[in-house]
């Protein structure tokens, strides 16, 4: 069955593990919802497990609920900037951060406009790298219920941790904070390279269907 998923920020290995195994329709016609992965995403730094955020636009309380699709980015802080310096700093040690660093430091030089803009973009800047060709489609319409298809929005929900199968792969500060699972799949691709496509498609997705 195909996977109904948000496109979220650097998603973690959870949603990477579900966009490389199957079909996705990416759901793009939902309200925006705050504290959610569609801007957070968890990285690991000295300091441990680390939120990186992206600032939006605000528009909410003048227009009511505001679709996801119509998220604007709040460029005047400059936060890719800022995030890529969070990212350099935390994988520079890594073992493929150079191998991969062109290719990822555009998307925090370029600017959008839209949330969902970026994400998509960042998306299939990861798949590239990953050398993941990602079977999907944009949905046409709100799915209130996903009648034949498997329902995996929840994965957006950056409050509820994921009962998943994990093993263990050596992260920078491993020695320091131990194994942080399910960080977005950029710790996997900087800490495992080329061997990170073959991991994702390893984990078993029992936790789609909980």
């Amino acid at each position: 069955m195909d996977v109904l998923i948000h496109p979220s920020y650097l998603p973690n290995i959870a949603s990477f593990a579900a966009i490389s195994q199957k079909k996705i329709l990416w759901e793009v016609h939902d309200n925006y919802q705050k504290q959610t992965y569609r801007n957070r995403s968890y990285i690991c730094t000295d300091q441990g497990r680390f939120m990186l955020s992206i600032p939006i636009i605000h528009k909410g309380k003048e227009q009511g609920r505001q679709l996801y699709k119509d998220v604007e980015l709040e460029n005047t802080s400059r936060w890719q900037r800022q995030h890529w310096r969070t990212l350099q700093t935390a994988y520079r040690s890594s073992p493929f951060f150079e191998y991969y660093e062109d290719e990822i430091e555009p998307l925090f030089s370029k600017k959008f406009k839209f949330l969902l803009d970026f994400n998509f973009a960042a998306i299939d800047v990861l798949a590239s790298c990953l050398q993941i060709e990602i079977d999907g489609s944009k949905t046409k319409y709100f799915h209130v219920s996903a009648q034949e298809l498997i329902d995996a929005r929840f994965l957006v929900n950056a409050k509820k941790q994921q009962a998943m199968e994990q093993e263990s792969y050596m992260q920078v500060f491993h020695e320091k904070h131990g194994f942080i699972p399910n960080c977005s799949v950029i710790d996997l691709l900087f800490n495992e390279g080329t061997a990170a496509a073959d991991y994702l498609k390893n984990i078993k997705l029992n936790f789609l269907h909980a």
